[in-house]
């Protein structure tokens, strides 16, 4: 009797250490072992822990397999598009669907990306993909913005403004508030208006510097024509915005227009 309930506790034992060392196998991706290698049994030397590859699993997408290996400054334009769709167009489709897209827009990335902002236009799920890329970029100089004073930067305030405003197909105006130290408190677009002008109210943004907190303002707008001179409208505008926030004891630092590449700055210019 003792002997048979040797017997079984010794097969249950031998069982245990194959359920074991199984799944201790097919979680490092080796499948099912031999029933002998238990307790007892030295493993072979290629299953054992030492010996078992560390390095990650090769990429199955060619294009990501290069993109790992050659990083993105290797990659041509419409490669890199196809990384972004690659959730909307899967393999060598990602790859199609983005030269098309540049052929239907003559291989122009800024006109792909601002097709997003045209009015009434329905965005595809692809064009959604490379919109939120950009709204990343954009952030990420935002965050940069708000690290040191909007004063000593004027290159990465004039990309930022460029980023954000370049490609509206209308008027856009937005404002800068600024605290004590000139770093920015927030950014944001307050009015819009037609290809040719924009209705400002100097009383709307004064409300909503108080509202912030800010104790300076920095106010851009952009010119969809491309012409980064500042007409007159502009001119008059500037100084009745100055006036209005100076009552409030709110500096004016600056006015920026941007205009496709460029910005105009009235303070760089002498005009504030």
């Amino acid at each position: 009797m003792q002997r048979e309930v040797r017997i079984q506790r010794n097969a249950w034992r031998v069982r245990r250490c194959q359920r074991r060392v199984s799944g201790a196998f097919r979680r490092a991706g080796r499948g099912v072992i031999h029933p002998t290698h238990c307790k007892g049994t030295p493993m072979p030397a290629e299953h054992s822990r030492t010996t078992r590859a560390q390095a990650p699993r090769p990429a199955r997408w060619p294009l990501m397999a290069r993109l790992l290996r050659d990083g993105v400054q290797a990659m041509s334009d419409a490669e890199l598009i196809a990384v972004l769709i690659r959730k909307s167009a899967t393999g060598s489709q990602a790859e199609q669907t983005a030269v098309r897209l540049l052929d239907s827009h003559r291989g122009s990335l800024r006109a792909l990306a601002a097709r997003g902002f045209t009015a009434g236009f329905p965005l595809h799920s692809t064009h959604a993909v490379l919109q939120a890329a950009l709204e990343f970029t954009r952030r990420s100089l935002l965050e940069t913005l708000r690290e040191r004073p909007l004063i000593n930067s004027p290159s990465d305030l004039h990309h930022f403004l460029a980023l954000w405003l370049r490609e509206r197909p209308r008027e856009c105006f937005a404002a800068l508030f600024l605290d004590s130290q000139n770093r920015l408190i927030c950014a944001e677009e307050m009015f819009a208006g037609s290809v040719a002008q924009t209705v400002v109210y100097p009383r709307e943004i004064a409300r909503r510097a108080l509202e912030t907190g800010a104790c300076s303002l920095i106010v851009a707008h952009n010119h969809p024509s491309g012409v980064t001179e500042p007409s007159a409208a502009d001119r008059k505008l500037t100084q009745a915005l100055r006036d209005a926030l100076r009552l409030l004891d709110l500096p004016l630092l600056d006015h920026i227009i941007v205009a496709d590449n460029r910005c105009f700055s009235f303070a760089e210019a002498g005009l504030i």
